[in-house]
């Protein structure tokens, strides 16, 4: 698989997979989708690989589980405050 997503289709995305799956499995699926971030990118397959769990009941799980592993680069608009003064 060989394309390019946006963060916010990632979950959406990851339905295209029948679940449960395990973790190596799911990175091997979707290596070479390329998720595109407010600034930056990675590999789906790669961010996938990083996840500590093993298994995922879901899409929703394992979208989840991406949440701790995505760089600082998916976070908001490029230049963007976090709100401090």
């Amino acid at each position: 698989m060989s394309e390019e997503i946006n963060l916010s289709r990632l979950e959406p995305t990851l339905e295209d997979h029948a679940y449960p799956a395990d973790r190596e499995a799911l990175a091997e699926s979707f290596a070479g989708t390329t998720v595109l971030f407010a600034d930056g990118d990675a590999d789906l397959g790669d961010l996938l690989a990083d996840v500590d769990q093993e298994t995922f009941a879901s899409a929703a799980d394992a979208h989840a589980a991406l949440q701790n592993v995505l760089p600082i680069e998916a976070l908001g608009e490029p230049g963007q405050s976090d709100g401090d003064a």
